[in-house]
């Protein structure tokens, strides 16, 4: 659901392309009040149920109502998240590791909300290598993509059930999918259940997950976030606060409404599979706020446990402030 491979577009020595500077910001000055307001927000990948609430707010005129026209864009070979540092664009959609490491090297990138309250992602198996534990993961092939933290979340989870980490063989299966992956020797991968998960269930491939943040607190980092740049917040709070608003409607109306939601998605991106589409936002919907008092709410502890686990696993070369990586002043009260 995130395109992980896409974070390897690391912010350090990157050069930022203009793949979407046709979709830039189209008026980034503060405007009068009852203007309508032209504005884009970059998706981290293709379609799906962690972005639903963008197009329930669409469709719904949540985003009318607050003067904005919106357009929905798909990422093309920039990463979103660089244009956002670089102000091309106002908005995207990335995740706490990909915007930490940024402000490590210095981009100037804010998360304004969190899409999903808690981390869905984990270590997952087909049910056949009876993989149920991260002890087992020993002697197992782990399919990765090359990414900071993998081996780092991997070495934290079989190190925490007591197992030995270094007895885990890690190969880069690239652009492979889980489903391919693990017919081709693949043990294990790093996936969301909410949609490789239900995806492989709905194939008649069903699996074993180990949840990364039922193993250390510090896991339960937020992925997918909304984020916006240090420019915009100070420059233009209002489009900030209104933007943040709409799309706070749209989330909470998809928490409550998973299956006319899934059909909004399945409007706005009908090349996607109907049913995974659905069975997804079924399982995804009360996750968005979950335990939160508003959907969006970030937590100081996530960013401070995280960013220190990052450091701790010398992923990041820098330690980084978390109390300025986030906000939760753009959010609608509770």
């Amino acid at each position: 659901m995130i395109n992980r491979r896409s974070l390897l577009a690391a912010f350090a020595g990157t050069t930022l392309t203009v793949a979407l500077a046709a979709c830039g910001d189209k008026d980034d000055k503060p405007a009068a009040a009852g203007t309508v307001r032209k504005i884009q927000v970059a998706l981290d990948w293709t379609p799906n149920t962690n972005h639903t609430g963008l197009y329930v707010a669409q469709a719904k005129g949540y985003f009318k109502a607050h003067n904005l026209d919106v357009e929905i864009v798909q990422p093309g070979d920039a990463d979103p998240a660089s244009l956002v540092a670089a102000d091309k664009i106002p908005f995207a959609i990335s995740a706490q590791e990909a915007l930490t490491q940024a402000r490590a090297e210095g981009a100037p990138l804010v998360s304004i909300a969190a899409v999903i309250q808690h981390n869905t992602s984990g270590f997952a198996s087909p049910k056949d290598r009876n993989l149920t534990r991260p002890a087992q993961y020993a002697g197992k092939t782990y399919g990765g993509y090359g990414g900071a933290i993998e081996e780092p979340l991997l070495k934290t989870l079989v190190k925490a059930d007591g197992g030995d980490p270094d007895k885990v063989k890690v190969v880069n299966v690239g652009e492979a999918d889980f489903l391919t992956a693990t017919k081709k020797g693949i043990d294990f991968e790093w996936i969301f259940y909410g949609w490789d998960g239900v995806n492989a269930e709905l194939k008649g491939a069903p699996v074993n997950i180990q949840y990364v943040k039922d193993y250390d607190k510090a896991l339960d980092f937020y992925t997918p976030i909304l984020i916006t740049n240090e420019k915009r917040i100070s420059s233009d709070p209002q489009l900030v606060k209104d933007f943040t608003a709409a799309v706070s409607q749209g989330y909470t109306y998809a928490a409550k409404n998973a299956s006319e939601s899934a059909d909004i998605l399945l409007k706005a991106a009908p090349d996607l599979d109907a049913d995974l589409v659905k069975k997804s936002q079924e399982w995804l919907s009360p996750k968005y706020q979950d335990d939160a008092a508003r959907w969006g709410e970030q937590k100081d502890t996530v960013w401070t446990d995280f960013s220190a686990w990052l450091y701790d696993q010398k992923v990041l070369t820098a330690k980084v402030d978390a109390s300025k990586a986030y906000t939760n002043e753009f959010l609608p009260s509770a």
